[in-house]
């Protein structure tokens, strides 16, 4: 990952214009519309793979994945931990601490954040959906100092309450957390302009 990284005179420049105005100065929204999602991020990121479960999307200092999972049965909190430090071992990160974000309108958020072994700062974070059997897994590879906006892409997730699930379509299956296996690595804004829509792959 560092072969793709600018300069840090660029790298500075790119996080003071992105805290001065959070992922809302430029940002994309996304729609997952099959399961009534949608979030957002800061613009002119490259999306590298977009399926029915999986979506992944980089910039120059920072990549994200989201990973669709059915909620397994069982005690959740204790499941969901332990997903989340097997999920971290796997990617051989260390300094690992339980994260605090809390992000509304889902029935529960649990994250994990620690170092990646070059030294990237790395964020794990599954969302429990209050309206569907669903956990939304948000894996989040940075540069250090742009935490704030990682949290705020996180939080900027949200279920459309207004509209029921469309189960007239015919869904694609989820699995769960506990049958998944690890996962493989996954390999800036210029100026102030509106929000782009973007749809997610919903085939």
């Amino acid at each position: 990952m560092n072969s793709r990284f600018p300069s840090l005179l660029t790298i500075a420049m790119l996080l003071t214009m992105l805290l001065a105005g959070g992922v809302k100065a430029s940002a994309a929204v996304y729609t997952w519309s099959k399961y009534d999602l949608t979030f957002e991020t800061p613009d002119y990121g490259f999306v590298t793979y977009n399926s029915p479960t999986r979506f992944e999307i980089q910039w120059e200092d920072m990549v994200m994945t989201v990973q669709l999972y059915s909620q397994d049965k069982g005690d959740q909190k204790k499941l969901l931990n332990q997903n989340l430090q097997r999920k971290a071992l796997g990617y051989s990160m260390y300094d690992l601490h339980d994260g605090k974000i809390k992000v509304k309108g889902f029935k529960k958020t649990y994250s994990i954040d620690g170092t990646m072994p070059d030294g990237s700062r790395a964020i794990i974070a599954d969302l429990v959906s209050k309206h569907q059997n669903l956990i939304i897994e948000v894996t989040v590879n940075y540069l250090y100092g742009n935490r704030e906006i990682v949290e705020d892409i996180i939080k900027s997730f949200a279920e459309n309450k207004q509209q029921q699930p469309n189960h007239e379509r015919k869904r694609q299956k989820v699995q769960p957390k506990s049958k998944a296996g690890p996962d493989k690595e996954s390999p800036g804004p210029q100026q102030q302009r509106p929000a782009r829509n973007e749809q997610l792959y919903d085939a």
